[in-house]
């Protein structure tokens, strides 16, 4: 299950790159705010190459956890820094990776200062060097295969998100709203608090793991209880499974934990909102693959039926919502509930389509959300207004802007061709495999994706150009650096996915095994 541990410490290298490269910008004086933007666009793309050398040096048909590092740590608690990846982990890390200098680029301006005066006062430093903590903690949570380190960073990612979200709002109303202040600091500490909760419900379930088990090593763990060497009682397995899964379904999030995200995603900037759904919400889904599946198969079974009826409020009601909201950020924000749902219908439907359309849809959705938000950014930000209703005619005075923003909408209603339609495909079919009434009311969500992605770009691209929108300009050379990447990637996963799939098969079939799984046979009547 363990791959043979590398002599060069990749893994610890490629998120130690970011966390050094956030104390350096913090450190650059406050006057150099051009120098601590390229420091730190510069650091993003460093992490970027070690996490493509990662992809590369992966091997999809070698063992389980790969690239592996183990020392002891904390002795006397059995507490090890181990990392390792698989296929799943893989993925996600070339997703943050790659996410991340757009998200960048995107937010160049967004935290300069409004009084230039200031000689003490460094935001600008500050907001670039939280952005790459939150990467370097996102990417070794992907990689840790301790239970307790992992908890740590699942923790203490949300410290650096609840500045961003606190104290860099959406400066689109700050001029215009009088309590916009307040309302960012309602977001932030009501994403704190949510995640806080889920986080300290998890810690009671990792002290019961280590309470049973002995260690937190999650592959000697699943090790001792494949070999029989560990038992864990069915109602004591419940209880640890119910511990992990709320605190990931809260981050992920799932109905009815979702109440956080609109809050969070409307009142942070147009980069951060990416940061939130497209990089850490997915340290919930990918948690519930590893950790949920892989130390609790018989208690993930046994939660399943109630799981996918959540998966499904979550996906119909994420895109019902959407389809009546007059506010653009929130509207991604209500489909990116819907989003999760489908993904972790996709987890929980216990088939190897399933959770590989899972995968992909955890990869594509971040990609897809990135290219419309950080779009609807550019148009929020030039119009100073989040309202639907304020816009009108844009593709008539901006027409890239508007074309962007139509591929990133599409994308996001999951078009033949653009990637996000490959990992919904797989979805429904593996969820109708094992539960029909579940995939055919799920398809429901693709249907609703259609009406709030197409109306949403009506009501703001198409008809009488509005006056207030009239003198826009239209997409800036480092905007088109920002989108136009997005959008080739979106494309070439939605016509080639071969390179993901790949990678992700094989660590889906690991995830099978552990809940000894397989997938159902089609049943074929005898010819007559």
């Amino acid at each position: 299950m363990f791959g043979t541990s590398t002599a060069f410490p990749l893994l610890t290298v490629t998120a130690a790159v970011p966390a050094v490269g956030a104390i350096l910008t913090a450190a650059v004086p406050a006057a150099r705010r051009t120098a601590a933007k390229w420091l730190a666009l510069l650091v993003s793309l460093a992490t970027l190459v070690l996490a493509g050398i990662v992809f590369v040096r992966f091997e999809p048909g070698g063992e389980r956890y790969q690239l592996t590092e183990s020392y002891a740590w904390i002795k006397d608690f059995g507490v090890r820094y181990e990392l390792g990846v698989d296929g799943i982990g893989v993925a996600l890390i070339a997703l943050t990776a790659l996410l991340i200098p757009f998200v960048i680029l995107a937010g160049w301006h967004d935290a300069d200062p409004l009084e230039t005066s200031s000689k003490r006062w460094r935001p600008t430093q500050g907001f670039f060097a939280l952005i790459l903590m939150v990467e370097a903690m996102v990417i070794l949570s992907f990689e840790a295969t301790d239970v307790f380190l992992f908890y740590i960073l699942f923790e203490a990612m949300l410290i650096p998100m609840y500045f961003l979200i606190g104290g860099f709002g959406d400066r689109a109303h700050a001029g215009s709203d009088e309590n916009a202040a307040a309302q960012r600091s309602y977001a932030a500490v009501k994403f704190l608090l949510y995640n806080l909760v889920g986080g300290l419900i998890m810690l009671a379930a990792v002290i019961g793991l280590y309470v049973v088990a002995g260690n937190f090593s999650l592959t000697e763990i699943a090790e001792a209880r494949a070999d029989g060497s560990l038992e864990i009682a069915t109602s004591t397995e419940r209880w640890l499974f119910l511990g992990f899964f709320f605190a990931f379904a809260v981050k992920a999030p799932l109905w009815p934990l979702h109440t956080w995200l609109p809050n969070a995603m409307g009142e942070a900037t147009a980069p951060v909102a990416v940061l939130i759904t497209a990089v850490v919400d997915k340290v919930g889904t990918f948690a519930m693959l590893r950790f949920c599946l892989g130390l609790f198969p018989e208690a993930s079974k046994w939660a399943t039926p109630a799981i996918v009826v959540l998966a499904l409020i979550s996906i119909v009601y994420g895109a019902l919502v959407a389809v009546g909201q007059r506010d653009i950020k929130r509207l991604v924000a209500y489909a990116s509930i819907s989003h999760f749902g489908f993904i972790i219908l996709g987890i929980f439907a216990m088939t190897s389509q399933g959770q590989s359309g899972a995968t992909l849809y955890m990869v594509n959705h971040g990609i897809s959300t990135a290219a419309l938000m950080l779009v609807a950014g550019f148009l929020i930000s030039r119009r100073g207004s989040r309202l639907i209703a304020d816009y009108g005619g844009v593709q008539k005075v901006a027409p890239v802007l508007a074309g962007t923003f139509l591929i990133g909408g599409l994308a996001t209603l999951s078009l033949p061709g653009l990637a996000p339609f490959v990992s919904e495909f797989l979805v429904l079919v593996g969820t109708y495999a094992r539960y029909p009434v579940a995939g055919v009311i799920a398809t429901t969500g693709i249907v609703l994706a259609a009406l709030y992605t197409l109306v949403l770009y009506q009501r703001t691209m198409t008809g009488p150009v509005k006056e207030e929108v009239r003198s826009l300009p239209d997409l800036r050379p480092r905007e088109l650096a920002v989108v136009v990447p997005l959008i080739a990637v979106l494309i070439f996963l939605g016509v080639f996915p071969k390179p993901l799939t790949d990678v992700v098969n094989p660590a889906v079939r690991h995830t099978m095994s552990d809940v000894q799984q397989k997938d159902p046979q089609p049943e074929v009547e005898a010819a007559k």
